[in-house]
């Protein structure tokens, strides 16, 4: 080989590899964004770590508030803040004492039908620094309640992540099932949820065949949301699942970005419902990528 063709090769072999380093850094970057707005997401005010309550309905009327007195007795707000109505057919009405200091939707009212998280815009209750909305868990109804001031958020201690690894961000297959099915998970409170399952996502990792089950979280949603375990569950990572969203499927094909894998809500809060994963969600191999155990779990 000539000198000016080695020279030529060298060059070509230099340009390969900075066009790699600057993919991979530009890669970092956008994992290091991502994580960035999920600690911001979940210190808001209004996130996960404000969570300071969850308290189920009984059929009837039942007073709520801080006062010990109360059928539903509340951390925090007035000490009777009013009375919750769980009528026959499903419908909550709230009504708020004179002196609450209360407002619905922004709303100075004295009475409301509350619209529970089914709704793109469930009924907000708030108090002081807390809030309250009403949930609908496989036809049970419940309150949650939020503090901006709650202690989880106050004093948090910040998340933890294994190094980000390009090869855990897997081009898997994705076989449609038609028409879609359906799976029941159980969540950590008991209930159990139904969701749809549009396919089935395979892939190779580690001499290992793997198989999940995606769902979709919320209806209209084009997203696949995975509920996943391996067997850095309850060791290096939260004990119960990791969450995962992966875009919707291209031509038989779908990216599965594991350094996005987070914890659920419940690796935080005893007062979330999060769901487990399903018995084919549970990985036969280490997923040494996204987010580690909490350094402060409860």
């Amino acid at each position: 080989m000539t000198l000016a063709r080695i020279l030529f090769a060298t060059a070509m072999l230099g340009s390969v590899s900075v066009s790699i380093a600057g993919a991979d850094a530009a890669y970092r970057q956008q994992i290091e964004h991502w994580r960035q707005q999920r600690l911001q997401a979940l210190t808001a005010p209004d996130g996960w770590l404000t969570l300071v309550a969850f308290e189920w309905l009984q059929p009837g009327a039942q007073t709520v508030g801080r006062a010990a007195g109360n059928a539903i007795v509340l951390p925090a707000g007035p000490a009777h803040l009013g009375t919750i109505t769980l009528a026959a057919d499903g419908r909550v009405r709230l009504d708020l004492a004179a002196d609450s200091g209360a407002t619905v939707d922004g709303e100075a009212v004295r009475s409301a039908t509350l619209r529970d998280d089914r709704d793109p815009q469930p009924s907000v209750v708030r108090f002081g620094t807390t809030s309250l909305t009403l949930l609908d868990r496989s036809g049970r109804k419940a309150l949650r309640v939020k503090d901006s001031t709650a202690t989880t958020r106050t004093a948090f201690r910040g998340l933890d992540y294994f190094p980000i690894d390009p090869s855990w961000r897997i081009d898997a297959r994705f076989e449609p099932f038609v028409p879609v099915h359906h799976v029941e998970l159980a969540t950590e409170v008991g209930t159990v949820e139904r969701y749809v399952v549009p396919g089935r996502i395979e892939f190779e990792r580690d001499g290992q065949h793997v198989t999940l089950l995606p769902v979709i979280q919320t209806p209209g949603d084009t997203r696949l949301f995975v509920v996943f375990a391996d067997r850095t569950s309850g060791h290096e990572t939260y004990g119960a699942a990791r969450f995962l969203y992966a875009d919707a499927p291209r031509d038989g094909r779908v990216v599965l970005d594991f350094n996005r894998a987070y914890n659920p809500p419940c690796a935080f809060t005893a007062f979330a419902t999060c769901p487990l994963p399903p018995p084919e969600n549970r990985l036969p191999l280490r997923v040494t990528a996204g987010e580690l155990k909490y350094r402060g779990e409860h």
